[in-house]
């Protein structure tokens, strides 16, 4: 018979918190999304007892090798309930200060030209299509 219990747990909670910040600069956001996404699916087979399945298998795969690249250090202020982000670092980190800065750098903006126009493009052809009826 399955309950519904509420448990506390302060320490699981804190670490929890604290890989989520690590997987935030290590992870791209596709596999941050995708990885978020299937995290639904893996708890409802642990949670209806299907532990012993392919499927379970293969997403337990899928976050073993989305996590060989989360490592580092985060520090956290806890004050009041509250889990406060303090930093995070990491040598896999996929933040660049040098790429992400709003001074100079070596960033061309015209490059995002290409890149609005080929990922607008489904839309564009919808709109087209759309003209048509």
């Amino acid at each position: 018979m399955k309950c519904r219990g509420v448990y506390e747990t302060p320490g699981g909670t804190i670490l929890y918190k604290a890989h989520s910040y690590l997987e935030s600069v290590c992870l791209d956001k596709m596999t941050a999304h995708e990885k978020q996404k299937l995290s639904i699916t893996f708890a409802e087979l642990v949670y209806n007892g299907q532990w012993f399945t392919p499927l379970r298998e293969a997403l337990t795969a899928f976050v073993n090798k989305t996590q060989e690249k989360v490592t580092g250090t985060v520090k956290l202020k806890l004050y009041k309930g509250n889990i406060i982000k303090a930093g995070v670092w990491s040598d896999y980190s996929l933040y660049s200060e040098s790429i992400a800065t709003f001074g100079e750098s070596d960033y061309n903006q015209q490059d995002a030209a290409g890149f609005i126009n080929l990922f607008g493009l489904p839309i564009k052809v919808q709109a087209m299509v759309d003209g048509k009826k």
